[in-house]
């Protein structure tokens, strides 16, 4: 019987982030994506996502949807199977991160929301990948589909989220650790760190990859993802 897997999408995505995964992982995991707009709180987001299904489950989460997946650790740890952490972080924000969070939830506040513009798209992806059109479209129309008020509650959110390096240890299921070579947002220390410090982790990075790597690499990222579904829980 297939594995039930919950995908957590990151900051302005949804389930278009994550189509290659969804159709062709099918064989080894029942796969749903979840929903994270609305609640404005790690917890909230961690809840919603732990009602979706009432009893164990493998889990994956990209950047925000990463600090939702440790917040789920932190809560039902003994529900989550294996884990997978995409172009995320341990850390908490730090001040200036949240000063800039801050002054575009001011922008937004004022009217002045533009989702992902092209000019944005240089901070996310790899350089060979800011002009594929493909790309660049499901990126701006997830954010449009996010819009206003579903950016302010996450960036609220993760402006909330506590510093999970102190959690690492106490990750004890399968987990795959993933990132882009090339992710600006997310930069490979910041994925080592997280791999170094759960016991059960592998650590993959992608070459030609930003901060989106199931969009930019999205056959490898279901090559490590099937390799992870195998493991023994």
């Amino acid at each position: 019987m297939p594995t039930p897997l919950i995908l957590l999408p990151g900051l302005l995505d949804d389930a278009r982030l994550w189509r290659h995964q969804v159709d062709n992982l099918g064989h080894l995991a029942e796969i749903a994506v979840a929903d994270l707009v609305g609640p404005d709180t790690m917890g909230g987001m961690a809840e919603r996502v732990l009602a979706m299904r009432p009893g164990p489950f493998a889990l994956a989460g990209i950047s925000m949807g990463g600090y939702v997946a440790f917040e789920i650790m932190r809560r039902a740890s003994e529900r989550v199977l294996r884990l997978a952490l995409l172009d995320t972080s341990a850390r908490a924000d730090t001040p200036e991160q949240t000063a800039r969070r801050r002054g575009l939830i001011e922008l937004a506040q004022k009217g002045r929301f533009l989702g992902v513009t092209p000019r944005l798209l240089p901070q996310l992806l790899h350089p060979d990948h800011v002009r594929d059109h493909a790309i660049a479209n499901t990126i701006v129309q997830m954010a449009r589909s996010i819009g206003r008020e579903g950016f302010l509650a996450q960036q609220r959110a993760i402006m909330g989220r506590p510093d999970s390096r102190p959690d690492l240890g106490r990750i004890r299921c399968p987990t795959l650790v993933l990132g882009g070579r090339q992710d600006a947002v997310t930069p490979p220390e910041v994925m080592e760190e997280i791999a170094a410090g759960i016991p059960a982790a592998k650590l993959v990075l992608l070459d030609r990859c930003g901060h989106l790597a199931p969009l930019e690499q999205p056959e490898a990222v279901t090559a490590a993802m099937a390799e992870w579904l195998k493991v023994p829980a």
